[in-house]
C-alpha cells in the first residue's frame, strides 16, 4: 500500500518536468551557495591554521616585547643561559617586484618546533646549505611562481606546508634581509622546560609571557570577514530555498484532488505524511549531492579573488587551491535536507489541518493561504521591532547580522501582505468589471507567487545594500587616497645612511623631502603602528580630520598633540581632548582623528622629536618626495644612475594608486557574484512561479475568455501583471536596501574593521537596477504569457467539461 502511495505521489512530477526541474534546480543552488561558501571558509581557516602551526603560534607560549616590537637577541641567549627552552622568530615585511610584498618569517631550524620545518629539511639540500648565507628560503609553490626573477631573494624552495605570500628562513638570513641585525620578534616557549629555571622578569624584565592561543592571530582577525562572508552565503542560499518551498507549495496545491482521493480509498493521514515525507527526503538526497559537487566548482572559481581580497585587508596568506575536506559537503547535505524540512513544513501543517475533502474545494487551499499573511504580518512586525532592539542596544558582530537577519525576512515576510492590500485598494478603487477581475485575480495568484516574490526583494534588497556599501567605500577610499598619496614618488632607502643621503640629494632636485619613520608600539594599550611627520604644507593642506580641533596640526608640531586614526578611536575608546598613551610613560593630547580606510592596525602621528623618544626600532628608510608631476620619470633614472638603487624601491604616485584601485576592486569581486547569482536565481523564481500557475489557472481564465477576451489581451494582461508586481517589489526592496547598507556602514563595517564610512546614495543605480528588475520580471512572465496567447480553444472549453 506504501508503494502505491508513493508511485501515485511521484506520477506527479512525471506529468510536470518542469516543476520537478525548479525543485531540484532550486534545492541544489540553495545547497551549492552555501557549501561553497563554507569551503572558501574551511580553506583559508585551513591556511590560516598552518600559517600558524609553521610558526608555533597555536598551542605555544610566547615571549614578546609589549606593543610587539623588536627586542635585541641578546636577550634569547641570556634566557638559554637562564634555563629556558625558547626558539626565537624574526617577522617582517620584505618589498619585492616593486610594490609587492612578502612576509619573511626567520626562524632557528635547529630549536624551531614546527613539523613544517622539519618536513622542509628533508626535501630540501640540507641544513648546512639553509642557514649558510645567501641561504634557502621554503615558500609555497605558488609563492615561488610570483616571485621569479625577483632580485635579493635567496634560493627558493617550493614547500606546500608553508602558507602562501610567506618565505621561511634561517633567522640570520630574515635579519639580513629585512635589515634588522641582532632583532628578535618573540620567542616560542617549547614544551619541555628544566624544572629549575630564573623568572622570566629576573632575565628579562622588559618582556612578557604570553599563553598559547587555541587560534592564530590572523584567524582572530578575519573572523569578521568570514562571518559577513557566511552571511552572504545564507542569503544567496535563502533565495534558493524560496524556489524549494515556492515548488513545494504548488505541487502540494496541484495535488489537492489526490490527497482527497488517496483519503477517500481509505490512506490514513499518517501514512500520507509518511509517504510525502519520504518523497522530499529523496529529493533532498539526490539534490543535495549535486549541490555539493556545484558547491566545490563555486568555491574553486571564487577562491583566487577571496584569497586576494585577504591578502588585501589583512595580509593573509590563503592557497588558490582549494581542497576536497568532509566537514563541508557533509554539511552541504545537512542544509539540503533542513533545508527541504524547513520549506515543506507549512504545506504538509496544512494537509495535516485539513479535513478529509476540503482539499478538493478549489478555494480551500487559497483561505488557509489568506490566513497566512496575517500570520506572516505578525511576525514580520515582531522581527522589525527586534531589529530595532538589536540596533540600539545590540552589542558585538553577531548582534549586528542578527539584526540584519531580522531585518531581511521581517520584510520579505510583510511584502504578501503588502501586496495583497494594495490589490485589495486598488480593487476598490477601479472602474469597470473587467479593472475589478484583474485586481482580484492578482489577490487569487498572490499564495502562488508571494515567495517568488519575497525571494526577488531579498535579491533586490541585498544588491541596492552592498553597491551602496561598495560604492560608499569606494568613493571613501579614492578621496583618502587622494589625501595621503600625494607625493609624487615613494623612495625607500636600503639602510639609514643611504637614506640620509638620499635625503641631502633630493633637497636640491625636488620641491619638498617628507621622511617616513614609522615604528611598532604600543598605543594606550593596543599594538600599533606610530608615524613620525615633520611640519609641512603637504600635511595641512591635503588631510582632512574626521573631528579634530581647528589648531590641530599646530599642536601636533608643536609636540603637544596626536593625531590618531579612526581603528584607535574605536578600539582604546578614544575622542579628541583624551589622553594618548605612549610607550615611557609619555602621554600626549588626542587633537584629532583620521581616517585610515583599510588597515586593520591602530595607527597615529606625531611630531619626529616624540617620535624619537618614543620609538624601539624605528624604520627610517621611507621618503616621500615632492617635485613636479613631470620631473618624476627623468628624477627616477637619475637616483638608479647615482646611488645605484633598484626600480622595485621606487614607486610613483599614480602606480600605488592603481594598485590600490585593484586590490580594493578584487576585494568586493566576491560580493559582486553572489548579488548576480541572487538576482538571477530570484528572477527564475518568478519565471518558474508564473509557469507552474499557468496551468492552474486557466479556470479563473477560462470564463474571462468565454465572455469575449482575447486570448492576446489576457496574455497582455498577465505581462502587466509581472511587471507591476516587480515593480512594487522593487520599490518596497529600495528603504530595505537602504536599511541594510547602513547597518553595513554603521554597525557591522565599525565592528569588523573598526572604521565608519559615509553613507552615499546613487540613485542612478536604483534607477538602472530599477529596469534590470521590471525587465527580468517581464522576461519571466513572458513564457507563460505566449503560452496564454498560443493555447487551443479547446484547452479552455475543457475547463467547463470537468468538475473545479
Amino acid at each position: 500500500m506504501r508503494g502505491v502511495v508513493l508511485k501515485a505521489l511521484l506520477s506527479h512530477w512525471r506529468r510536470r518536468p518542469l516543476q520537478l526541474f525548479s525543485l531540484a534546480f532550486g534545492l541544489a543552488l540553495a545547497t551549492a551557495l552555501w557549501t561553497g561558501v563554507q569551503a572558501i571558509n574551511a580553506q583559508a581557516r585551513q591556511s590560516y591554521a598552518e600559517a600558524a602551526r609553521s610558526l608555533g603560534q597555536i598551542g605555544f607560549d610566547q615571549i614578546i616585547a609589549p606593543g610587539g616590537v623588536l627586542f635585541d637577541q641578546s636577550i634569547y641567549v641570556a634566557l638559554r643561559r637562564a634555563g629556558w627552552q625558547v626558539s626565537p622568530v624574526l617577522q617582517g615585511q620584505l618589498r619585492v617586484n616593486g610594490p609587492q610584498s612578502v612576509d619573511v618569517i626567520g626562524m632557528d631550524p635547529l630549536s624551531m618546533p614546527s613539523p613544517v620545518t622539519s618536513s622542509a629539511m628533508e626535501g630540501g639540500a640540507g641544513l648546512l646549505t639553509f642557514i649558510t648565507p645567501p641561504g634557502q628560503a621554503m615558500a609555497h609553490p605558488e609563492t615561488v611562481a610570483a616571485l621569479q626573477g625577483a632580485e635579493g631573494l635567496p634560493e627558493l624552495l617550493p614547500v606546500d606546508g608553508v602558507p602562501p605570500g610567506q618565505l621561511m628562513v634561517d633567522i640570520g638570513v630574515a635579519q639580513h634581509l629585512l635589515d634588522a641585525p641582532g632583532q628578535v620578534s618573540r620567542l616560542i616557549v617549547l614544551d619541555e622546560q628544566p624544572l629549575a629555571r630564573a623568572a622570566l622578569h629576573e632575565v628579562a624584565p622588559e618582556l612578557q609571557l604570553r599563553t598559547g592561543q587555541d587560534t592564530s592571530d590572523i584567524a582572530r582577525l578575519t573572523d569578521s570577514f568570514h562571518l559577513n562572508l557566511t552571511a552572504f552565503g545564507l542569503l544567496s542560499a535563502g533565495v534558493g530555498l524560496f524556489i524549494v518551498h515556492a515548488a513545494i507549495g504548488l505541487a502540494f496545491e496541484q495535488r489537492r484532488v489526490m490527497f482527497r482521493t488517496l483519503r477517500a480509498l481509505g490512506v490514513s493521514l499518517n501514512a500520507l505524511t509518511l509517504a510525502l515525507v519520504a518523497e522530499l527526503l529523496v529529493f533532498a538526497i539526490v539534490t543535495g549531492a549535486i549541490g555539493v559537487v556545484l558547491g566545490y566548482v563555486i568555491a574553486a572559481l571564487l577562491l583566487p579573488d577571496v584569497a586576494a581580497t585577504l591578502r588585501g585587508l589583512y595580509g593573509a596568506g590563503v592557497s588558490g587551491t582549494l581542497s576536497l575536506q568532509p566537514a563541508w559537503w557533509l554539511g552541504g547535505l545537512g542544509v539540503a535536507m533542513l533545508g527541504t524540512a524547513i520549506s515543506a513544513s507549512q504545506s504538509l501543517w496544512r494537509l495535516w489541518r485539513m479535513g478529509i475533502l476540503a482539499p478538493a474545494r478549489p478555494r480551500a487551499w487559497a483561505r488557509q493561504s489568506q490566513r497566512g499573511l496575517w500570520r506572516q504580518l505578525a511576525v514580520s512586525l515582531v522581527l522589525g521591532v527586534l531589529a530595532v532592539a538589536l540596533a540600539r542596544w545590540g552589542q558585538g558582530l553577531v548582534a549586528g547580522f542578527a539584526m540584519l537577519g531580522a531585518l531581511l525576512m521581517g520584510a520579505a515576510l510583510a511584502l504578501p501582505p503588502v501586496l495583497s492590500g494594495l490589490a485589495a485598494l486598488a480593487a476598490r478603487a477601479s472602474r469597470g468589471a473587467l479593472a475589478g477581475w484583474f485586481w482580484a485575480d492578482t489577490r487569487h495568484q498572490m499564495p502562488g507567487i508571494s515567495l517568488a516574490l519575497m525571494a526577488l526583494l531579498l535579491a533586490v534588497a541585498a544588491n541596492i545594500g552592498v553597491s551602496t556599501m561598495v560604492g560608499s567605500f569606494r568613493a571613501a577610499f579614492t578621496g583618502w587616497l587622494d589625501q595621503v598619496m600625494v607625493s609624487e614618488l615613494y623612495v625607500q632607502a636600503r639602510d639609514e645612511a643611504e637614506a640620509e643621503a638620499l635625503d641631502d640629494w633630493f633637497e636640491t632636485r625636488a620641491d619638498a623631502v617628507l621622511p617616513i619613520w614609522s615604528d611598532r608600539v604600543e598605543l594606550s594599550g593596543l599594538p600599533g603602528e606610530v608615524y613620525g611627520i615633520v611640519d609641512h604644507s603637504t600635511y595641512r593642506d591635503n588631510r582632512v580630520l574626521l573631528s579634530g580641533r581647528e589648531d590641530a596640526w599646530d599642536r601636533v608640531f608643536a609636540e603637544q598633540g596626536a593625531l590618531i586614526s579612526e581603528q584607535l578611536s574605536y578600539g582604546a575608546d578614544l575622542s579628541v581632548g583624551d589622553v594618548l598613551s605612549l610607550p615611557g610613560g609619555l602621554g600626549l593630547s588626542v587633537v584629532g582623528i583620521y581616517a585610515d580606510y583599510g588597515n586593520p592596525m591602530p595607527q597615529a602621528l606625531i611630531a619626529q622629536p616624540v617620535f624619537n623618544r618614543v620609538a624601539n626600532a624605528p624604520q627610517r628608510l621611507r621618503l616621500a618626495v615632492r617635485v613636479a608631476p613631470e620631473k618624476v620619470g627623468n628624477l627616477m633614472r637619475e637616483t638608479v644612475e647615482d646611488f645605484g638603487l633598484p626600480g622595485e624601491n621606487m614607486t610613483d604616485q599614480a602606480s600605488i594608486k592603481a594598485v590600490s584601485i585593484r586590490v580594493f576592486e578584487q576585494t568586493f569581486a566576491i560580493t559582486a557574484v553572489l548579488n548576480v547569482l541572487t538576482l538571477g536565481v530570484a528572477g527564475f523564481a518568478i519565471l518558474t512561479s508564473l509557469l507552474t500557475l499557468s496551468g492552474m489557472r486557466l479556470a479563473q481564465l477560462a470564463p474571462v475568455w468565454a465572455i469575449g477576451l482575447s486570448r492576446s489581451r489576457l496574455s497582455v494582461l498577465e505581462l502587466g501583471r509581472a511587471a507591476l508586481l516587480t515593480v512594487v517589489t522593487a520599490i518596497v526592496a529600495l528603504p530595505v536596501g537602504l536599511l541594510l547598507a547602513w547597518a553595513l556602514l554603521a554597525v557591522v563595517n565599525v565592528v569588523a574593521f573598526g572604521w565608519r564610512i559615509p553613507m552615499q546614495l546613487f540613485p542612478v543605480d536604483w534607477a538602472v537596477l530599477g529596469v534590470v528588475t521590471m525587465v527580468a520580471g517581464v522576461l519571466s512572465a513572458a513564457w507563460p504569457a505566449l503560452r496564454l496567447a498560443r493555447i487551443a480553444p479547446a484547452e479552455l472549453l475543457k475547463v467547463f467539461a470537468h468538475e473545479r
